[in-house]
């Protein structure tokens, strides 16, 4: 396994893989690594010649400076669970060597980044747009891949591939959860054992309102059922929970078949904030 921490080692790297005609996987990650990261390794392995991951926690996608600051960091760990698992090459830039110079550019993304997520956290896309623009860039892969569980990051990603004409593939991959239903996220590690039991709501308030939808309940009554559960717990805060276009990110109020959609939902569980999401389609 090969450590990158320069553009240029990066390209030389690169020349390597391509000179000897492999496909390029990419998996970007801000590290403290679980078992969703190395599924996307997994998928990735599967479908392409080499391996790269980044790890780098990227500054400017975060619109709370203390969520930047206590985001967890487990370098050896990630490099040790990366090793075992085969990974060709591991991007670890410093800040520096990401932003030389402070981005001018802005990202504007439209309608897509003006809800949920991007109406809870001003500037976020943008911050991911420039960041991801950069990596696909730099690293050059034939394929990137990205987990389903940030739903309308995906979106924004793929958009961005689109709009930008990268020549890349973008995979998704399903979410990974623990037995319990819990989403994997790095931010778990944050959770106490309390609030750990407590963010369970979120994937149980899920299945909950998937399944009232499809016995025909009304999405306005089905999420007033959902909110009051979620104010009968101490310490936790939702922030919303809608029922989404899975392409363009837009609310609805009404189950379709003719489209793809999913139920979002993001909360406060204690200090750490949470999101997952389920299609309703299948």
């Amino acid at each position: 396994m090969k450590i990158l921490r320069t553009r240029d080692e990066v390209k030389s790297f690169y020349k390597s893989l391509v000179d000897d005609k492999l496909s390029i996987g990419f998996v970007p990650t801000m590290g403290a690594l679980h078992q969703g990261h190395l599924d996307l390794v997994s998928k990735a392995k599967e479908s392409t010649d080499a391996v790269v991951v980044s790890i780098f926690v990227n500054p400017t996608q975060f619109n709370n400076k203390e969520d930047f600051d206590n985001y967890p960091k487990t370098l050896d760990n990630d490099l040790e669970l990366l090793n075992n698992i085969g990974v060709h090459g591991v991007f670890i830039p410093d800040n520096q060597e990401v932003y030389a110079n402070r981005p001018t550019l802005t990202l504007d993304f439209g309608p897509l980044e003006r809800v949920l997520e991007g109406a809870f956290r001003p500037g976020h896309f943008n911050g991911v747009g420039i960041v991801v623009s950069k990596l696909l860039n730099i690293v050059k892969p034939h394929k990137a891949f990205f987990g389903q569980k940030d739903l309308q990051q995906v979106a924004v990603i793929k958009t961005l591939v689109r709009d930008l004409s990268f020549d890349v593939q973008i995979v998704v991959v399903p979410t990974v959860r623990d037995q319990d239903g819990l989403a994997l996220s790095s931010r778990n590690l944050r959770l106490d054992s309390t609030n750990r039991e407590k963010a369970l709501i979120l994937y149980k308030s899920l299945s909950f309102a998937k399944a009232e939808l499809w016995k025909g309940r009304d999405w306005l009554e089905i999420r007033a059922n959902v909110e009051t559960e979620f104010s009968r717990l101490s310490d936790v805060n939702l922030e919303y929970f809608e029922l989404v276009n899975a392409e363009l990110m837009e609310p609805m109020d009404i189950l379709r078949d003719d489209i793809p959609q999913s139920i979002c939902v993001a909360a406060f569980v204690g200090e750490v904030r949470l999101i997952d999401n389920i299609s309703v389609n299948h």
